[in-house]
């Protein structure tokens, strides 16, 4: 049985696709906390989530191919190492600008990732976004410009790069999975979880330091990497790239929020009306969307 073609038919592809990268989006929202929650060095974190979310992928990947895993590795060929390659540096820059700059602009500057893969979508498969999807990715941008401009001190330079750089590279990734949706990506997206905790094995220089601290690592790499890669992989490939990177941007109002709740490290006043921003646009052109896309039906 095919990994990524397994899915009931109830719903449309768009009706799958929407609903897998905004699962993914919900648990990539969680990633603050947790690097809040376990106080361990940058590279341990990334050790033990790449380590428990490639068991994650692995572990799906063989509930659906049975003794055809290995064959369904080697069919990912040159477009799934690459893709490994943009997930791995992405998933590394996320965690790592979590550590060194505010959850709250990390989110926002993320919220940019519409714009940037419209417009590789646009120079790589002449692939054109609605103008729903554009107008709402400008809304995402001032959203980000609100955050980041009335964010005063809460950020640092480093920390906002790497948070940039993370933008790039997942909006290269999301129009690699829409270049080529029939090669299974699923084995590189446990592959790409494996590659950081094999880099930062030797860097590590901390360990869990009591049950509680191991069970909050398990939950960090089985949701915020294993499953939510799992789910982006496959929903990416039924929509447009633009909208994957819009419907990500969910993540946006979300990740400062579980931060905000678990440790009252506040947002501000700035952050929240980005949020408010970026949520109506994402949720506003998923009911545009939706409805286009109900009429066509019809």
């Amino acid at each position: 049985m095919s990994i990524e073609g397994s899915m009931p038919a109830a719903f449309t592809p768009r009706h799958h696709g929407v609903a897998l990268v905004t699962a993914s989006a919900i648990l990539w929202s969680s990633a603050g906390y947790f690097t809040r929650a376990v106080p361990l060095d940058i590279a341990a974190l990334l050790f033990w989530r790449g380590l428990f979310g490639a068991a994650t992928s692995l572990a799906f990947i063989l509930a659906l191919e049975g003794r055809n895993t290995w064959r369904s590795f080697r069919a990912m060929g040159w477009v799934g190492l690459g893709f490994c390659l943009l997930s791995s540096l992405g998933m590394a820059c996320f965690v790592a600008s979590l550590r060194l700059t505010s959850v709250a602009h990390v989110s926002i500057i993320y919220a940019t990732v519409p714009f940037v893969a419209a417009g590789l979508a646009w120079l790589v498969m002449r692939e054109r976004a609605s103008a729903a999807v554009l107008v709402a990715s400008l809304f995402a941008v001032v959203g980000v410009v609100l955050t980041v401009a009335g964010g005063g001190g809460q950020g640092s330079l480093i920390g906002d790069a790497l948070a940039l750089a993370m933008t790039v590279l997942v909006a290269a990734f999301v129009v690699m999975r829409r270049r080529f949706p029939d090669v299974p990506l699923v084995p590189a997206a446990c592959l790409s979880a494996l590659v950081p905790a094999l880099v930062s094995a030797p860097l590590m220089s901390s360990w869990p330091a009591n049950a509680d601290e191991v069970v909050l690592l398990v939950a960090f790499g089985v949701s915020n990497m294993g499953l939510a890669l799992v789910c982006f992989t496959i929903g990416a490939k039924f929509i447009p790239a633009a909208q994957t990177a819009l419907i990500g941007a969910l993540e946006t109002p979300l990740a400062p929020l579980w931060v905000w709740l678990a440790f009252g490290e506040a947002p501000g006043t700035a952050a929240l009306a980005g949020g408010a921003v970026v949520l109506l646009a994402v949720v506003g052109s998923m009911i545009w969307e939706g409805r286009i896309s109900t009429i066509k039906a019809g």
